[in-house]
């Protein structure tokens, strides 16, 4: 089903509000075209560079994410206009192109372009372009944790979901049901050192299962065990920490094995590799871990939830309220990833997360909202179809459709976000709103909400979600404005309105060619700017097509294709010549495509020029227009060409 006749269907039968049904009958049955994801992918790669500037790519649930060997070969403006795709933008040291909810089909679609373009030795190739140390950073920052939040996010709703049937009594949370359904939310959590060990070698591209077997001694049982009751190394005391749920430890347990790696593979001989890596890297990394790099990851994941913590207690609503504030301008250049590292640390230390998820919720929903507002104010049908399917997005928690396709488009809109995502941050900071799952906030997530020892955490989430969402439709009704019309193909800029009209001077309604018009006595020929060969215009073009500007016959093209002259069916003869003294080209740079007698239809394109080469050659490339049916200079049609 056209996404049109459902929203012609909508406002017929409900001016306004139809607009909401036609959006969830789209999220639930579909209705929009069927996208030609092959045609959009080969374009996607042309765009970028060609597959062989593609070091790597992965996508998270918006976005492609390329690692290029050369970011400066990147056609953004070509790979914007793409089909399917919403926006691109260089952050965090990768290619980041905005699909929004088809991105796994586009991933798919890419894949099965680049075929075994990225296996191998293309797939290790590290990008010739050097990047700043804090974009390396962010790239490893997400390349770790990014992968690790579907993981946590489902395991996390699980339980909350469990917590908010137990609070209405549907199952009691002594029931072996219920510990089982826990146990399973509470796996992804507990066994997180082993999840970042997994990420980590990716990206450090070390042996996988070695760098999982060496964080797996940390959380063994009888480890444990040991550590509480205090043991020693080598004579050193090793400190009693529990590394189950913790992050910064196992990252540098496999930092640290990834240089015993490479080390021992350079140095060991061959014969003997395939078991004396690992044996040496697990024997010197776990006994290192645990006295010194354990430690320093520990205590540093407790200081960063310590800064948050201070932060929060110290000004309170505030910080939730400016965090939203700015999320818009985070996410747009993937800053918002550097908040992943606190926010796990913060649910594995504390169970809870006090900051980044609160303003989160309100700044999603005001995205939604300010999409919702701007699909009823707008009268433009691509705007709206965009508008529709954004809303839906971030009402589920992703928001990049919404910023690429509408926010970060129009100031307005993103003004409404910033005001409601303020004010949405205040009150849930105000109240102390806490999040116990790391998932985006949205409608179908708001269980991560839910707290067993304090039942009203559930309904501030629900009134902070509700002040979001009115506040910011509200306001994208009264400040949203459509912006003016964009000038045609063949439409000249506004111009003094003592100049002659086209309509005047040709009898058309067709502008030959799009630019600005200036008066013809102003135009650097004596000739032209006399009026000798007749009344006429003027204009400075902005592209290389000259087309009719009414219908008639082709009377004459100039050999060089610089000129060409029409009678129009209404007895007019023009006369259209393309730059001053461009005659001296002889023919370089113009195309005409008629020829003399041909018959021709308004709009229809009669000549193509090379308007960037013409300027280069030093030539001023004014095109005349002139009407030449005064007797007095009729014969210039054909002997005035130059």
């Amino acid at each position: 089903m056209d996404m049109s006749l459902v929203m012609q269907a909508g406002s017929k039968s409900f001016p306004n509000w139809g607009l909401f049904g036609s959006c969830f009958f789209i999220l639930f049955f579909g209705g929009f075209p069927m996208k030609d994801y092959a045609k959009s992918a080969k374009a996607i790669i042309q765009a970028i560079g060609g597959e062989k500037n593609i070091a790597r790519l992965i996508h998270c649930s918006t976005r492609l994410r390329f690692t290029l060997k050369d970011p400066d070969a990147v056609d953004f403006k070509t790979l914007k206009a793409v089909p399917g795709v919403i926006g691109a933008v260089n952050a965090a040291g990768q290619c980041q192109v905005v699909i929004g909810n088809d991105v796994v089909e586009m991933y798919d679609a890419v894949m099965a372009e680049l075929g075994d373009a990225l296996d191998g030795a293309a797939a290790d190739t590290t990008p010739k372009a050097k990047q700043k140390w804090y974009q390396v950073l962010l790239d490893f920052i997400i390349a770790i944790f990014q992968p690790l939040v579907p993981a946590i996010a489902g395991g996390g709703i699980l339980k909350s979901l469990l917590m908010l049937v137990a609070m209405f009594g549907w199952m009691s949370d002594k029931s072996s049901t219920y510990q089982l359904l826990n146990f399973i939310g509470t796996a992804p959590l507990y066994f997180l050192p082993i999840l970042v060990a997994i990420t980590t070698a990716q990206k450090l591209r070390v042996n996988i299962l070695v760098a999982v077997s060496i964080v797996s001694a940390l959380v063994l049982p009888d480890m444990t065990a040991a550590l509480g009751k205090g043991i020693t190394l080598f004579s050193l005391p090793v400190q009693n920490i529990t590394y189950a749920s913790q992050v910064f430890p196992a990252i540098l347990c496999v930092l640290f094995y990834s240089v015993m790696e490479k080390y021992l593979t350079k140095y060991s001989p061959k014969a003997i590799r395939i078991f004396f890596v690992p044996l040496v890297s697990m024997a010197v990394t776990v006994p290192v871990t645990l006295l010194l790099l354990g430690p320093a990851g520990y205590t540093f994941g407790q200081g960063f939830s310590a800064v948050i913590l201070f932060l929060f207690n110290h000004f309170g609503w505030i910080a939730t309220a400016l965090l939203a504030t700015v999320l818009p301008l985070m996410v747009a250049t993937g800053m918002h990833k550097a908040m992943i590292p606190y926010a796990v640390s913060s649910m594995s230390s504390i169970g809870k997360e006090l900051l980044y998820l609160p303003a989160s919720l309100a700044h999603n929903i005001s995205e939604s909202g300010v999409c919702f507002g701007i699909a009823i104010r707008t009268k433009d049908k691509t705007i709206r179809a965009t508008a529709i399917s954004a809303g839906i997005s971030a009402l589920f928690g992703i928001t990049e459709p919404a910023l690429y396709g509408i926010t970060l488009q129009n100031k307005r809109a993103l003004t409404s976000v910033m005001i409601s995502s303020f004010v949405g941050g205040a009150f849930v900071g105000i109240v102390g709103l806490q999040g116990f799952a790391l998932v985006g906030p949205g409608l179908a997530s708001l269980t991560l909400f839910v707290d067993k020892a304090n039942p009203m955490n559930l309904i501030y989430a629900l009134i902070g979600f509700g002040i979001s969402l009115v506040l910011s439709f509200v306001l994208s009704l009264f400040l949203w404005q459509d912006a003016p019309a964009p000038q045609t193909e063949n439409e000249v800029a506004p111009a003094d309105p003592t100049l002659p009209s086209v309509e005047t001077i040709t009898g058309g309604t067709v502008t030959p060619v799009a630019g600005e018009q200036v008066a013809l006595d102003q135009v650097n020929d004596d000739i032209f700017a006399s009026g000798v060969m007749g009344e006429g215009l003027a204009i400075i073009p902005n592209n290389g097509e000259l087309v009719a500007p009414a219908p008639g016959k082709i009377i004459m093209v100039a050999d060089t294709e610089h000129a060409i002259g029409l009678r129009t069916n209404t007895g007019k003869e023009l006369m259209f010549h393309v730059g001053i003294d461009t005659v001296k080209l002889q023919g370089q740079y113009f195309h005409a495509l008629v020829k003399e007698d041909d018959a021709v239809k308004a709009g229809q394109p009669l000549l193509e020029f090379d308007l960037d080469r013409i300027i280069e050659a030093g030539y001023d490339p004014t095109v005349m227009v002139i009407d030449t049916t005064q007797p007095e200079t009729a014969h210039a049609l054909g002997t005035n060409m130059a």
